[in-house]
């Protein structure tokens, strides 16, 4: 039996994946880590879930450990863009037409400040601090995936996509 890290990014667990804990089996379409690429950080992975695509079989295992990965972030606030927004929720305001405004934060990761928090079980929604109001800049962390521990028992096809199907629905193969 052959033992791997896969990373398990948050976005993807909460767009469509579903929650795992250590001794289930799983089933999941997984992307080689490219050594090469140093924008996508895997944490020492060597694979990767892709949820929306990839390849068209999955690679089938056993969860073997789970890890949360926490990553400091530094906030800068622009002023101007959170007064926009202060004024667009003040409750006392009129009601008036929707407007969409850019978010008034701009997270930076802080290279190398991640640690692991050992877990029984992946969670479906990932927690992380507010940029918040105040001036900035200033760190936050954020849950940024999961680094699994999957001990590899084989690879099974994977059946075509049904664009009229949603992901609840009895036969979803994830």
């Amino acid at each position: 039996m052959a033992r791997t890290r896969v990373f398990y990014e948050d976005w993807q667990m909460e767009c469509c994946g579903t929650p795992f804990a250590v001794g289930d089996e799983v089933g999941w379409r997984l992307v080689a880590v490219d050594p090469h690429d140093h924008g996508g950080d895997r944490r020492g992975a060597e694979w990767w879930v892709e949820n929306h695509g990839g390849p068209d079989h999955e690679t089938v295992g056993r969860v073997h450990a789970i890890e949360l990965v926490h990553q400091e972030y530094v906030v800068h606030t622009d002023p101007r863009l959170r007064e926009q927004l202060d004024r667009a929720l003040d409750p006392d305001a009129e009601p008036g037409e929707t407007v969409l405004l850019p978010s008034p934060h701009r997270m930076e990761q802080v290279p190398g400040a991640w640690t692991l928090e050992p877990v029984d079980a992946c969670p479906r929604w990932f927690r992380g601090e507010e940029p918040g109001g105040g001036p900035g800049p200033r760190r936050v962390r954020r849950t940024v995936g999961a680094l699994v521990v999957l001990d590899v028992t084989g690879v099974r096809d994977v059946a075509p996509e049904d664009p009229g199907a949603t992901p609840d629905e009895p036969g979803d193969r994830r």
